[in-house]
């Protein structure tokens, strides 16, 4: 994904080692292709894993974007079984540029009958990087994706940025997948009402720290402890 993946290795500052976890902890949604070196099987992210480890996260679910880093992701999945798990799609964001959508999306349903392909993700709708006229495109393959997911028995993990009402529907209209995640959460107390009453469940990432987004917090208060997960998003939003 251009956005995303232009970001340089060397640009990237770990944080400090957080203290221990006092259970076990899944990593919902990382970007390891983004920000460790030698491929999807190499030390860069064996040190990663061990260092998440250490401090309690013992499984990390890899994201893919496009193509690419959706290959990535099953690779990386297959050379550490136990301890990576995939999640592939086309980014909301990246639907509009491609030449040839039909294809790239032929890719990523061969890909996802890998069993080590967990979820098809991340995909959705994104009105804040997508102008009006090319959402169009955004929202077909969002349901494309949401076809998918039915269709190979796989988790939905969402996108969903300024574009609350128009992923609801669409999931609405399509028929949700049985297990369907929102990435990175960004909706009110009274969207996450609406998602757990359907079943849905909501991922939280940093951002349930900062200071503007008290509505996070009031959001997690009302999710039953069954219906939210943790994630990173990295090397994304650290938490404040």
């Amino acid at each position: 994904m251009a956005d995303r993946h232009a970001l340089d290795n060397s640009e990237v500052e770990l944080p400090p080692d957080p203290l221990p976890l006092s259970v076990p902890t899944v990593d919902a949604h990382c970007h390891l292709d983004i920000f460790t070196e030698g491929g999807p099987g190499g030390a860069g992210v064996r040190a990663v894993l061990d260092r998440a480890k250490a401090v309690g996260i013992d499984r990390i679910v890899q994201v893919g974007c496009d193509v690419e880093s959706s290959r990535y992701s099953v690779e990386c999945a297959n050379a550490f079984p136990g301890e990576v798990v995939a999640a592939i799609a086309l980014h909301p964001n990246d639907a509009p540029r491609l030449p040839d959508l039909e294809s790239a999306l032929s890719e990523i349903e061969e890909m996802a009958k890998n069993p080590r392909v967990r979820a098809i993700g991340e995909t959705g709708l994104d009105h804040f990087r997508t102008p009006p006229e090319k959402r169009d495109v955004q929202e077909y393959s969002f349901r494309r994706h949401i076809a998918l997911a039915k269709k190979l028995g796989k988790t939905l993990m969402i996108h969903d940025r300024d574009a609350h009402e128009d992923v609801l529907r669409v999931l609405e209209e399509e028929g949700a997948p049985e297990q369907v995640v929102f990435h990175c959460f960004s909706g009110d107390a009274v969207m996450a009402q609406v998602c757990a009453a359907r079943g849905y469940v909501l991922s939280f990432a940093g951002t349930l720290t900062f200071k503007n987004a008290p509505q996070l917090r009031e959001a997690l208060a009302l999710i039953p402890a069954d219906q939210f997960l943790v994630e990173t998003d990295a090397p994304f939003l650290t938490p404040v």
